[in-house]
């Protein structure tokens, strides 16, 4: 992904995360993501593998399109 994708990816699972209520733990929890990663993701620090971005829809109720949209 590219760093404009990367950074859209990161805004875009905070919004919906917090839409949801759920905290960076809860994703840790539903995923076994690191928090710290997930935080990084968030920010648009680090670039996730499809695996990740899967998880990461999964645990938010979600599509990925959802997430890189």
């Amino acid at each position: 992904m590219n760093n404009k994708a990367v950074q859209k990816f990161g805004k875009n699972m905070k919004q919906i995360r917090e839409a949801k209520g759920m905290s960076q733990g809860d994703i840790y929890r539903a995923t076994k993501i690191e928090r710290a990663y997930i935080s990084n993701l968030e920010a648009g620090k680090q670039n996730p593998t499809l695996e990740t971005m899967e998880k990461i829809a999964r645990a938010l109720g979600v599509s990925v399109s959802d997430l890189t949209k």
